[in-house]
This record gives structure tokens, C-alpha cells and sequence, in this order.
């Protein structure tokens, strides 16, 4: 039903939908919530598979780069690290509203669900500005979710805890390497 009104690019999507229809036709049981993504709709790992799948084509075909930098400099900007942040939460604002639209607006939902398929949301900026060419609507309801769920993300967010966090599990990485590298003694009672 659903797999025809899709274009689906994922080979593996695609039985996987194929499976959840078949299963649904042999009147097996089917659980179903709104906070599930269940049926056609997109999960978030097979969202996550689309948006970074063009992504580690280009990784392989990326050569070395000779750089000008040098290890030990602490004068980043961490633009990188912002332009990510940006990106990730274009993506979660993408899957909200593809989730609002799944409840709502079923031809809304199956043209998004396809747009997303064919464009990279991961590229937060390029992939608004050519959302916005196709459908102004949908991109400013796209940009206002992000915005929203940064400053939720903000306001919850604990840098403390955070900061913590990282120092716990490097330590805890460090232990590990170090019970993995030494040498301990073995006790021999024949030597005693």
C-alpha cells in the first residue's frame, strides 16, 4: 500500500516496509502508539542512514589535505563544532515535523518523506533554502521547530554535569587502557 506511494531510494527500507505490510496482512498483532514510529513511517535510524549516507560516499572519495595546523594550538573558534550542533538539530527539528505530519497531513507527510529521501537534511542550510524554493511553509515551520528545540535543549542542558561526564569517561578509558597494557606479577607458590 504505502511502498507504492513512496518513491523509496533504500533497498533495505523498502523490505522492511514490505515485512511490516506482510506481517500486518497475516493478521499477526500489531502494536501501535503516536510516540512509536510504526507502519510507513520513517524511523529514526532509517532517517539517520538516508541523511548520512551520501555523506560516507564523499568521505571515500575526500583525498589527504596537507593543513597549516599544528597540534597544540588552543586558538579554535569551534565553528565546526557549531555548524554540527546547527545541522543536528535540523535534523531533529526534519523528523518532528515529519512526525506532526504523519498525525495530520498524510499528502503532506508522503511529499516531505520523499523530499527528505532525495535531499540531505544533515546540511541544515542547504537543505533549508531548497525546501524553502519548493515550499516556503514547510521550511519556516522546519526553521521554527529547530529554533524551539534549541532553546529547550538550552535551558535543560547541565555543562557541569556534561563537563563531567567527558572527564568520567576519559578516565574510565584511561583505566582500562592501563588494566589492558600492564604486566602484573604472577604469584608462584612453588617459589615461597
Amino acid at each position: 500500500m504505502m511502498i507504492q506511494a513512496l518513491s523509496i531510494s533504500s533497498p533495505s527500507l523498502a523490505a522492511s516496509l514490505r515485512r511490516r505490510e506482510a506481517a500486518s496482512r497475516k493478521g499477526l498483532a500489531k502494536l501501535s502508539s503516536p510516540f512509536l514510529w510504526t507502519d510507513s513511517r520513517i524511523s529514526a535510524r532509517m532517517l539517520w542512514q538516508i541523511v548520512n549516507r551520501l555523506s560516507r560516499r564523499q568521505m571515500r572519495v575526500r583525498k589527504m589535505e596537507i593543513v597549516d595546523e599544528l597540534g597544540g594550538q588552543y586558538e579554535h573558534t569551534f565553528n565546526d563544532v557549531k555548524l554540527q550542533i546547527r545541522n543536528y538539530f535540523t535534523f531533529k527539528a526534519v523528523r518532528t515535523v515529519l512526525h506532526q505530519l504523519y498525525e495530520m497531513n498524510p499528502s503532506e507527510y508522503t511529499w516531505f518523506y520523499n523530499y527528505i529521501a532525495t535531499n540531505r537534511p544533515g546540511e541544515g542550510k542547504r537543505f533549508l533554502q531548497a525546501l524553502a524554493k519548493e515550499r516556503q511553509v514547510l521550511a519556516e515551520r522546519v526553521m521554527v521547530t529547530r529554533l524551539h528545540l534549541y532553546a529547550k535543549w538550552i535551558k535543560i542542558c547541565d555543562h557541569e554535569k556534561i563537563y563531567k561526564e567527558i572527564s568520567d569517561e576519559n578516565l574510565e578509558l584511561m583505566r582500562e587502557r592501563l588494566m589492558e597494557t600492564v604486566i602484573w606479577p604472577v604469584d608462584d607458590d612453588d617459589n615461597c
